[in-house]
């Protein structure tokens, strides 16, 4: 399998819609190709599923012990011939710490000897552009600029003026967008509207698939993949919390990600489906259930007025172990208050309450401890993970706390979350269990 990491100087920069547009137009040309998204991140990963006719995967240097990421990548290598990896933010952006282990997209290049196309918007500059991919192409001896793509282009002259100033670095411009080109997704609070919600999701796609095709250089792009330099590895993200897992999936359940998911049923376990928006509660035969992150915000109303599936985890919750990951949290809860102000009741399984009407950013990475024994892992076991979520605890309760948090640098954050019988949750997405130290 030959790779390439899509990367920018920052965030808005346009590498989702290059990375998007590349996915399309190039499974439309009969190239098995396979996407991952460097970082944490539900939705891109929805995106490029739908564009490739793969499953979406992430890979995390920060998150995901070695061993996890390199297994997934070989197991990526088994179908496709081609991997596409997004960057999050800047190529170099990530959290101080050792190297190769900073979250950044560089990390996986350099482990992985995985070059770069580097998508530029050069809107209000011109030779610039030049000093700017100088500056990136000498960085990090171990990071290669294979190519770049000009963005946000504002006529023919625009892009003569930035090549000419370019040609001296010998990096070949493999694309050039005009700032009128590329088709629009819809945005919400945490990002994209999911690629499962969009109103029109093919005729999207198809319309990136055709800007790619009149604006970058297909061949080029394909010539400047190299083979993925893979290392041996065998490794489960997260050990399952049963042997028959109910999980939580409808448009209010959405963020679980795919790598937990497959390594539960690597590890033997069976997942089952169920939708709290139809009103389904658990299935009565499994013995764990799973509430994951989404926007329950949006559906609060629906969830309250939810009897069968309220009353269905209450029962299932008496004799076996309930957690909610973020979202699921907010609705294990006794109230959520939505972005209107109105509070709706929730399951009342945990003391806590939360609101949307209140908001606050919480982002970034998380390291947790946890603090008793349960179906997650022991009492002092470390995971790894992060928090991205605008919702507040407008009463935090009296339950005892899930986990106690740190940041990516090892801040402390204090306890977090709550736990009472078999019931657990927190705003916080588990990624992997901690790699135990050589």
């Amino acid at each position: 399998m030959r790779g390439l990491v899509i990367a920018a100087p920052r965030s808005g920069a346009g590498k989702t819609t290059v990375t998007l547009g590349l996915l399309a137009a190039l499974a439309a040309r009969g190239v098995a190709v396979r996407a991952a998204k460097i970082g944490p991140d539900y939705i891109d990963t929805g995106f490029h599923a739908a564009a490739t006719g793969r499953p979406g995967m992430n890979l995390d240097s920060w998150a995901m012990p070695e061993a996890l990421r390199d297994a997934l990548l070989a197991e990526a290598a088994q179908g496709a011939d081609l991997l596409l990896a997004e960057g999050a933010m800047g190529l170099f952006d990530g959290i101080p710490g050792p190297e190769g282990q900073r979250g950044s997209a560089a990390d996986l290049c350099a482990r992985h000897g995985l070059p770069v196309l580097l998508v530029l918007d050069v809107g209000g500059q011109a030779q610039t552009a030049a000093a700017l991919l100088r500056g990136f192409a000498t960085h990090d001896p171990a990071v290669r600029i294979a190519g770049v793509v000009l963005n946000r282009l504002g006529s023919p002259r625009h892009r003569r003026l930035v090549e000419e100033a370019m040609a001296p670095l010998g990096i070949p411009v493999l694309g050039g967008i005009p700032k009128d080109a590329p088709p629009g997704l819809p945005e919400r609070h945490l990002g994209l509207v999911q690629a499962e919600e969009h109103p029109a999701l093919a005729e999207a796609l198809s319309r990136l698939a055709a800007m790619a095709e009149a604006h970058l250089d297909l061949d080029g792009i394909l010539a400047a993949a190299q083979p993925v330099r893979l290392h041996p590895g065998r490794a489960v993200a997260l050990r399952p919390p049963g042997q028959r897992i109910a999980l939580a999936r409808d448009a209010a359940f959405t963020f679980v990600y795919g790598h937990v998911l497959a390594g539960w049923r690597a590890a033997g376990a069976e997942v089952f489906p169920f939708s709290p928006l139809a009103d389904e509660a658990p299935p009565a035969d499994c013995d764990a259930c799973w509430l994951p992150g989404g926007y329950p915000e949006l559906h609060a109303g629906r969830l309250a007025a939810a009897a069968r599936f309220r009353a269905g985890l209450a029962a299932f919750a008496a004799t076996r172990p309930v957690h909610g990951e973020c979202g699921g949290y907010m609705v294990l809860g006794q109230a959520l208050t939505d972005a209107a102000g109105t509070t709706h009741a929730m399951t009342g399984l945990l003391g806590h309450a939360t609101s949307f009407a209140t908001r606050k950013l919480h982002l970034g990475y998380r390291r947790a401890r946890l603090l008793a024994d349960g179906a997650l892992g022991a009492a002092g076991q470390h995971l790894r993970g992060h928090e991205f979520h605008y919702a507040t605890e407008a009463n935090p309760g009296t339950d005892a706390p899930f986990a106690t948090l740190q940041d990516g640098e090892g801040r402390d954050l204090g306890p977090a979350g709550g736990r009472r019988g078999h019931v657990s949750g927190s705003f916080f997405h588990m990624i992997a269990e901690e790699a135990p130290p050589c």
